[in-house]
């Protein structure tokens, strides 16, 4: 029995199941552990989400902010880029099971016997577990519910920036969400910078990474996370893992086995460099 983590997918369903291939991967008795962003850039959105779902009890994922997107496109919220290469998936027959299995999943995952928690993004410093947990519960329960519409057409935006208890409504829905899938970089008062995008040694001064700010959850707990192509898996102090690696960039997808934390990579099929230009124009 093995507990593995994988990075952000993004429609790579064939470097997935060349990975899982490499531990030989049992869904009968090991769990997977996925980052999010399970769809979009990638060529097989649809198959990936096929996948994930048909694993059951076996996986263990959390939301991303692309497959939020995802979500939000469904709904008639947002646009259908060509760039996110999701109109297989939409106009599937099985969409509708889909999409109301993917808005049920979680924005956060924790084991307390292993001391791990796994976000798309990160924890702010400015929670501790309680608020975390009340956050994650917070979002799950609106995306879960016949309002998920409302919330999904308030979620897009960079404020409020700052947490605090008196925050309400979709005010702090869209905070926690910020948080959860898309959180990089925070000033030194904790606030949320939503732009900058960089791996740390090009950062501006006057901002930190998430991770390189002390916090109640992560001097408890280890986090696993995604959605930061640009670090490559480095940067991180022990006991912050780091695991997209830019797969649907033309990198690698990558897994760690939590057991005896060794990593395993799988090249990408894409052609490195392929643009979002040359995607729109597709």
């Amino acid at each position: 029995m093995a507990t593995y983590l994988v990075g952000d997918v993004h429609g790579c369903y064939v470097e997935l199941k060349a990975l899982l291939a490499q531990v030989s991967f049992d869904p009968t008795q090991d769990t997977l552990w996925l980052t999010g962003d399970l769809v979009a850039r990638g060529p097989d959105s649809l198959d990936v989400l096929r996948y994930v779902r048909s694993l059951g009890s076996a996986a263990r994922m959390v939301l991303g902010n692309h497959d939020l997107h995802l979500l939000a496109v469904y709904a008639g919220i947002s646009r259908n880029k060509p760039k996110d290469r999701l109109t297989a998936l939409l106009s599937a027959p099985d969409v509708d099971e889909l999409i109301n299995w993917l808005r049920r999943q979680p924005v956060l995952q924790i084991d307390e016997e292993r001391k791990l928690i796994m976000t798309h993004a990160g924890i702010t410093p400015q929670w501790d577990l309680a608020t975390t947990l009340m956050c994650a519960r917070e979002v799950e329960s609106i995306l879960s519910s016949d309002s998920y519409p409302l919330f999904l057409d308030a979620m897009y935006g960079d404020m409020p920036n700052h947490w605090s208890p008196e925050l309400s409504g979709l005010s702090r829905l869209r905070f926690s969400i910020n948080v959860f899938t898309r959180m990089r970089y925070c000033f030194s008062g904790g606030q949320l910078d939503m732009l900058y995008k960089e791996p740390p040694t090009q950062a501006p001064s006057l901002l930190k990474p998430w991770f390189d700010m002390p916090g109640p959850v992560s001097s408890e707990y280890a986090i696993a996370f995604g959605h930061w192509a640009s670090l490559k898996g480095k940067w991180t102090p022990d006991g912050i893992y780091a695991l997209d690696t830019g797969c649907c960039w033309g990198e690698t997808l990558t897994l760690l086995r939590w057991e005896d934390q060794r990593y395993f990579t799988q090249l990408s099929t894409i052609t490195p460099g392929t643009s979002d230009e040359a995607l729109e124009a597709s």
